[in-house]
């Protein structure tokens, strides 16, 4: 059980981003995706984490894929 991975998902819901399977909040986002184009996905990601996961003032990020 992942509540504020859930409240995430929701969230994004409400903001308009439907294409999310899961989020699990930890250390690290762990983000499935529900998107063919690679490209696509990153940008939808890069703005999931601009709009909510991060605080940009006192974190970074990097989005890494499975496959990379």
């Amino acid at each position: 059980l992942d509540p504020q991975g859930k409240i995430i998902t929701q969230t994004l819901n409400n903001m308009g981003i439907s294409a999310i399977n899961s989020i699990r909040q930890g250390k690290y986002f762990d983000i499935e995706i529900n998107e063919k184009n690679p490209q696509k996905a990153k940008e939808v990601v890069n703005d999931i984490c601009n709009k909510l996961l991060t605080n940009l003032v006192i974190e970074d990020y990097k989005i890494i894929f499975n496959d990379e």
